[in-house]
């Protein structure tokens, strides 16, 4: 999908990836970005703005862990403005083994949650026009940093949730592909917690393993856009992007 013209929104663009792939995609030139993230920042804001005049930058202030209601009523002032939506990327995470219930609310219940909202718009069977989703997950997903259980399973629970969106696009109309990252230097990892305490050192050692930056990140993340292919799983690592096979693959005949 050209970015260029297409309205997006972007949950959590104003992190650390989401701040650098937000640049990279007002770099490209699309129609509309609109953000939603908890903290406003307008210092970030204004900086998107002055990349590239020519781009609607927006931004309302949105917390994942809100109810579907809630998020439809968000959405809804959003579609009623632009009238389209092209693209949704679904960003918001946190790392801390401590937070149990938040970590799932966040990166799992979050995306699930914000997702079933935009299907009110986008779903063909009520009429709409389908739509494309990008959720970022984690290589944790398939390769789990095993001292955050809780942090990797939630990003599983992601890129499981992706895959069947994929797979439900000839019902829907939208499409979903997931990004997964490998260790990027990010202030989410420069200090967290592990679960029960089993590592108090997982931050450190986690940091001694080859990383990229965000910047890097984010290129592949527009890359990753531009190919637009349903049920894609990326791999973000090291400056490369790859598509990856899962090999535990098989059809449901429920």
């Amino acid at each position: 999908m050209a970015i260029a013209n297409k309205n997006i929104i972007f949950v959590a663009g104003l992190g650390g990836i989401g701040f650098d792939t937000s640049r990279e995609i007002v770099k490209s030139g699309p129609k509309n970005l609109v953000i939603l993230d908890r903290i406003e920042n307008p210092a970030a804001i204004a900086e998107l703005k002055a990349l590239n005049p020519k781009v609607t930058v927006t931004f309302y202030p949105y917390d994942v862990t809100v109810s579907v209601a809630e998020t439809t009523k968000l959405l809804k002032t959003i579609f009623d403005k632009l009238k389209t939506v092209d693209l949704l990327i679904n960003g918001a995470g946190i790392l801390d083994d401590y937070q149990i219930e938040r970590t799932i609310a966040v990166n799992f219940t979050g995306t699930v949650n914000t997702t079933t909202a935009i299907m009110s718009f986008w779903d063909k069977r009520k009429g709409g026009p389908g739509g494309v989703i990008a959720n970022i997950c984690s290589v944790t997903g398939f390769n789990a940093i095993y001292q955050v259980p809780v942090y990797s399973a939630s990003k599983a629970a992601v890129y499981s949730f992706t895959n069947s969106l994929a797979r439900l696009a000839p019902i829907t109309g939208v499409t979903a592909y997931s990004i997964n990252p490998g260790i990027t230097k990010t202030t989410l990892v420069h200090k967290f917690n592990s679960w029960q305490d089993v590592e108090p050192r997982v931050a450190e050692l986690l940091l001694e393993h080859p990383t990229q930056t965000t910047l890097q990140c984010a290129q592949n993340f527009v890359k990753a856009i531009e190919a637009n292919q349903n049920g894609a799983i990326w791999k973000l690592d090291l400056g490369t992007l790859e598509a990856i096979e899962w090999t535990k693959h098989w059809d449901s005949h429920i």
